[in-house]
Parts: structure tokens; C-alpha cells; sequence
């Protein structure tokens, strides 16, 4: 910490407070070079110098975000509270970064740079899920994106995010061959429209804009898609990752021109039950509460995927608000592997993370079993893995999952702590909330 937070307006007397504060800590300081050997004098003079109301981001509120929201593509706030130190050191690097963005993107609608502070907005902080300062996200056609920046914290980090946000995320194709060539283990929808200016492409983009880290949206025009939709007529439709689902290709039938509709259905599509777990979007997933049910495979082994996505499929969809359903690479998961007493020779293999415990499911090829992976979920819920981690195995009914096969002696199992909770956001990572200090 600083040692030195203002958390009133800097009137006179606080500036006389910190003129002694400053004199207070010369000592400390007078060997120092720059201001960066020197954080407790950086951090006041920021705080000191820096003017809020004079600042390139928009400063928002409950009367204006909505309409700020719902009218620009996209929109990055800082959510800051003033008698926060590390809010004070970014204010003015994002408020420089905002006057660059603003210059480079006159076109109205296109991109606002805002900030909220929290402890005049305590209405936008809970709408919003505010739990430490600064914190950073990003809105795109008035929607959250499921992240937070996380990113380097500079204007040129901050500029750059914003371009690389306002690309274009749509790939147009120049011929229908082309789709030939596309990742069979990715999820995509194509549109087929006659022109660039068309309205129903304008909708897909946007919609893709949304949606582009979880699905790829591709696009040709005129010539290249003319085959695949009558003159006049625009066409959307959804391509399953093929290599690792049995799902069909499915085309959208409401109406082009309603981006409500469209962004709702292929949200449906690009978002599917069970998900790839990797390093890039592990803490996403975290944040997100749920326990994870995973299947750790060999990274060439697609039907072992196919086989467990369509046992979710079939029996467990009324638990996708319970439990989020992963699949992830043995390989580069082998650190959950080896708390689990495996190896990428035991693969494939099911297992529960509750966050506390990883608990194994005996035998993969039961899961095909009608019902076992299920109770194996209800074992979970009722807290019978977790008492068996005390106590040992319950007597087993006909619908009882083992966890040690073969044996009811009342032994304690012996599962490992979580791994995937270490992915988590660090909750020491910004400053918390007033009354958290």
C-alpha cells in the first residue's frame, strides 16, 4: 500500500495534511533517482496533481449509462473508488489513453472510453459486480464481455486493446471451396448475403463482435456465396465442431434483421454444454462458481469427446446452471492428472473438482451406463463424496457410485485438494472493497 490515502476531495486541509505527510517521507526518498524508486511520493503526487474532472474518459452514472451502452459498439469503463491508491496511479494513464481513442475514432457510435466511481454510483458497482478497485470491463452492443482486463496497464496497452476490440471479426471467404479448408474442431456460422451493405450482414457483425471468442464467423459475398441462398434472400447457418460433436449443421429461420433474435440463437450455438477448458479462459470459467465435471483426454483422442458430450446431451442438461461440463487436454492439464494419482496413460478419465477436492469417477466406460454419471453429480450435491473423504465409502445401493471399486470396507478415501481453484482470479490482486480492508 501506499501508507498515504486520501479519502476526502483534497481541500486545504488535506493538502496541508500532505505537504507534512511528503516532508514526513524525504528521508526515505532522498537517495531515490526517479519518482518509480520512489512509489509512496509518486503515489501522492498523482493523487495531488491529477484532476478527475479534466480527464478524456466519460464520466458515467446511472441517469447516462444505459443510453451509453445502447447506443455506442463498444465501451470500456474503469470502475474506481477515489480513496483507492491503485485507482489514483491508473486514472490518469486510462483518462490519456481515452483522449487517444477519442481522436482516433471520431465516428459517433463507435467506441467510448467511461469511468464510474463507485462510491458515488454504489447502484452501478452492484449492477455491475463490482468486488475490487480498479476494476476494468469492456461492453460490446450494450452487452458485458464474459472477461475483465486484464492486461498490461499503460496507454499504449490500453489503445491497442481497443483496436484490436473494433476489428473486423468477421473472415470472408472467396469461394465456397474455402470452407473446405476451415478447423473441423471449432464452432462457426457462416453467412451467405449477396452484398457488403447489405442490413443482415451489418446484424451478423455485430453479433459477431459479441461472440467472436467463442465461435468464428465467416462471410462471402455476391459471387462466392450466390449457390448457397436464393437471389435477394440472406442466409446464416451454424457449423458444429465436427470433429469432437455428432451435432448437424443447423440454419437460422427467424429474421436477419433482428439483432435480439440472431444474437440470442447463436449464443445458443457457440456457447455449447460442454467446453474446452485451457489456460486462456480457466479463470473465466472459475469466476464463474461451478463445480466442473471433466473429461481429461489424449489430445488426438475426438471420440472419447463425441461419447461424453453425447452422454451430457442426453442426460444432464437441466444441470448446466449446476455444473459446467469441460473437456480438457491430458497433456496440458497433467498437473490435475498427477493429483489424481494418473498419468496420460490412465486417459480418458472423468473427474469432479468442487474447488475443495477432486473426486475420480471409477471407471469411463460406465459413464455410457444409463443414470451413473448422473448419480455421480448427486452424489456431489448431496455431500456423500465429501463425507466419504471422512468417514469412508457409505454401504452401496444399486445406484451407488463407488469411488474405491470393489470395496465397502469403511476405509476414508483420500481425494486431492482442487488444482483448477488456483486458476482463480487472485483476490489480493487490486484493492478490495472498503469494508473487506
Amino acid at each position: 500500500m501506499c501508507g498515504f490515502v486520501v479519502a476526502e476531495p483534497a481541500d486545504a486541509v488535506c493538502l496541508l495534511a500532505l505537504g507534512r505527510r511528503i516532508r514526513q517521507v524525504g528521508k526515505i526518498c532522498q537517495n531515490a533517482t526517479t519518482l518509480d524508486r520512489c512509489p509512496l511520493l509518486h503515489c501522492n503526487l498523482s493523487y495531488l496533481f491529477y484532476n478527475p474532472a479534466d480527464s478524456g474518459a466519460v464520466q458515467l452514472s446511472a441517469s447516462n449509462v444505459d443510453s451509453i451502452l445502447a447506443s455506442n459498439e463498444l465501451v470500456f469503463i474503469n470502475f474506481y473508488a477515489d480513496w483507492c491508491r491503485f485507482s489514483n496511479m491508473l486514472a490518469p494513464i486510462f483518462d490519456e489513453a481515452a483522449d487517444k481513442v477519442t481522436a482516433e475514432f471520431t465516428t459517433p457510435g463507435r467506441v467510448v472510453m467511461g469511468k464510474v466511481d463507485c462510491d458515488k454510483e454504489g447502484s452501478l458497482a452492484s449492477r455491475f459486480h463490482i468486488t475490487k478497485y480498479p476494476t476494468l470491463k469492456l461492453f460490446q452492443n450494450g452487452q458485458p464481455a464474459k472477461r475483465e482486463y486484464r492486461g498490461q496497464r499503460s496507454v499504449e496497452a490500453f489503445v491497442s486493446f481497443v483496436k484490436k476490440q473494433l476489428e473486423d471479426p468477421t473472415k470472408e471467404f472467396a469461394s465456397l471451396k474455402d470452407l473446405e479448408k476451415l478447423d473441423d474442431k471449432k464452432r462457426m456460422l457462416i453467412g451467405y448475403f449477396d452484398r457488403r451493405d447489405n442490413p443482415d450482414f451489418n446484424t451478423f457483425r455485430r453479433v459477431a463482435t459479441n461472440l467472436k471468442d467463442d465461435c468464428q464467423f465467416h462471410v462471402g459475398f455476391g459471387a462466392a456465396s450466390e449457390q448457397m441462398h436464393p437471389p435477394g434472400q440472406s442466409i446464416v447457418v451454424f457449423r458444429p465442431d465436427k470433429a469432437t460433436s455428432n451435432e448437424h449443421d443447423e440454419t437460422f429461420m427467424g429474421d436477419l434483421k433482428s439483432y435480439d433474435e440472431l444474437n440470442i440463437w447463436a449464443a445458443e450455438k457457440c456457447v455449447p454444454m460442454v467446453r474446452e477448458i485451457t489456460f486462456e479462459n480457466a479463470e473465466e470459467l472459475t469466476e464463474e462458481g461451478l463445480p466442473f465435471l471433466i473429461l481429461f483426454h489424449k489430445a488426438d483422442d475426438t471420440e472419447s469427446i463425441k461419447k461424453y458430450k453425447d452422454v451430457i446431451n442426453k442426460e444432464l442438461l437441466e444441470e448446466k446452471h449446476s455444473v459446467n461440463f469441460l473437456t480438457a487436454d491430458g497433456g496440458r492439464f497433467s498437473h490435475p492428472l498427477h493429483h489424481l494419482g494418473m498419468s496420460q496413460n490412465d486417459l480418458p478419465l472423468i473427474a469432479i473438482d468442487s474447488f475443495r477436492h477432486m473426486y475420480l469417477f471409477p471407471k469411463f466406460e460406465d459413464m455410457e451406463i444409463p443414470g451413473r454419471l448422473r448419480q455421480f453429480l448427486l452424489d456431489l450435491y448431496s455431500g456423500k463424496l465429501h463425507r466419504e473423504f471422512h468417514y469412508g465409502p457409505d454401504t452401496p445401493t444399486e445406484n451407488t457410485v463407488n469411488l474405491i471399486e470393489g470395496s465397502v470396507d469403511k476405509k476414508p478415501t483420500n481425494p486431492p485438494e482442487s488444482t483448477f481453484k488456483k486458476l482463480a482470479p487472485s483476490k489480493n490482486r487490486y484493492t478490495l472493497l472498503r469494508d473487506e480492508l
